[in-house]
């Protein structure tokens, strides 16, 4: 699959979406080409590689890491990454990795955030609304929101920080990287390492979305323990780009995050630039529909553990750094059963966000677009409203819930929001609400 230009010809972003070519499988050691012959045989770096191009390693783990968990690709390109202009300081915006703003025990709460009026484009349109550790210390994560109305076109980004899960929740992208490009919709996901380039074209008007910027190790899918050999988000529904390249010349912006600030360099020619790699170091894509979801066939809720994706895990043996989890159409059968979520504190924080519908534990306020942040051992779950209910409901009956996808980002230690989220006007002041209804049900000598 080829698609080039030049500085006077931009590749048209709508054309052919979903006509997009992909790799099935999780982790898999993938080869791909757009010209035959320009992937070398039999060896990673030949004197002279085919057509002239360049060879470079794009790394995602220390040379020495046990061979499950390296990763690392072979990429075969028209210049190296390192043909650039002189990198300088701009203005980060609302973008950041300090985590400054004292955190609080309160439950908080977000409608979503407008459209900007003014052109935005993905990386323009980020905005920091918390997180915890550091890229330094290569632990923790970033949590942001992103609006935008215009496709990047003659800028691309990479973020040398962390690896960038990507989550729609209103807007077709197409995700143009050196490695291939991706569509992504309402309902799926991207994962971009660490480093990676790329440009985001928009297929519709206005996108928005959350970011979930990953210190730590790259994300991985959880063992499944007990639950067996199949379930949950099964390997071969995630999928990697082929080869595509783009060869154009002209006067263009690289953008890197580094070290939690922004960094400018001009470059005379795209860095998607990639006409052939093999490895397992690339990004993907995953249809949150296609998640096997599991519960209970007996009685009682099972924990959200249940509902995991992909997680970073950390030095502690079942405490991950960021977990990925998602509350997605589903049955529910369990009986003589409280079924939404229960109400629960928790050593770890959570950050919520509404993809569609709505979502089962609360009955308003949480609406597609919008993000709720409950910090360790901060008290939430089911609203008034929803407890009620809930506590009548004929249990004897299977209830399917439908027209929802919710997710959480999931971290072992505090989210600290940032002040500009504490801010923004779609903050909501009376989140807390929803729970003052919720009066003593206490009647002593009747059970």
């Amino acid at each position: 699959m080829v698609l080039m230009g030049n500085a006077h010809e931009i590749p048209d972003p709508v054309r052919g979406i979903g006509s997009l070519t992909y790799q099935n499988g999780f982790g898999n050691q993938f080869g791909t080409q757009v010209l035959e012959g320009a992937l070398p045989e039999g060896r990673n770096s030949p004197q002279r590689c085919g057509y002239g191009l360049y060879a470079e390693q794009f790394s995602g783990t220390a040379f020495t890491a046990p061979r499950h968990a390296s990763r690392r690709s072979w990429l075969y390109r028209i210049r190296p990454a390192a043909v650039h202009g002189e990198f300088r300081r701009i203005d980060d915006g609302a973008l950041t990795s300090r985590f400054d703003a004292d955190p609080s025990p309160n439950q908080l709460r977000w409608s979503p955030l407008p459209i900007p009026s003014a052109p935005t484009d993905f990386v323009s349109g980020l905005r920091t609304a918390g997180g915890n550790g550091s890229p330094d210390q290569q632990t923790g994560c970033g949590i942001h929101w992103y609006v935008a109305n215009r496709s990047m076109v003659d800028r691309y980004f990479y973020d040398a920080d962390g690896e960038l899960l990507i989550v729609p929740q209103l807007g077709r992208l197409r995700l143009a990287t050196e490695l291939g490009l991706i569509d992504i919709e309402p309902q799926q996901i991207a994962i971009i390492p660490r480093g990676l380039r790329f440009r985001v074209e928009l297929h519709d008007a206005e996108a928005r979305g959350y970011v979930c910027e990953n210190f730590g190790a790259p994300f991985r899918l959880p063992d499944l323990g007990p639950i067996g050999s199949n379930g949950l988000a099964n390997p071969r529904d995630f999928q990697t780009p082929v080869a595509w390249y783009e060869e154009r010349t002209g006067d263009f912006e690289l953008v890197a995050k580094f070290m939690g600030h922004c960094w400018s360099a001009r470059t005379d020619h795209s860095p998607l630039d990639v006409v052939a790699w093999h490895g397992n170091h690339a990004p993907y894509r995953y249809d949150l529909r296609r998640f096997n979801a599991l519960g209970s066939i007996s009685y009682d809720h099972p924990d959200p553990s249940i509902f995991l994706v992909l997680q970073s895990i950390s030095d502690t043996p079942g405490v991950d750094n960021v977990d990925f989890v998602i509350f997605p159409p589903r049955w529910l059968v369990a009986q003589d059963t409280f079924r939404p979520p229960w109400f629960h504190r928790n050593v770890a924080s959570e950050f919520m966000g509404l993809i569609a519908g709505s979502y089962d534990a609360k009955a308003e306020g949480f609406i597609p677009g919008g993000a709720s942040l409950h910090n360790c051992m901060s008290g939430h779950g089911p609203d008034a409203a929803t407890f009620e209910k809930a506590s009548r409901a004929d249990t004897s009956r299977p209830q399917h819930v439908t027209d929802t996808m919710a997710f959480m980002f999931e971290t072992r230690t505090v989210i600290r929001p940032t002040r500009f989220a504490l801010e923004l006007p779609q903050l909501q002041q009376n989140y807390a609400q929803c729970w003052q209804g919720l009066s003593s049900h206490f009647t002593p000598g009747t059970r």
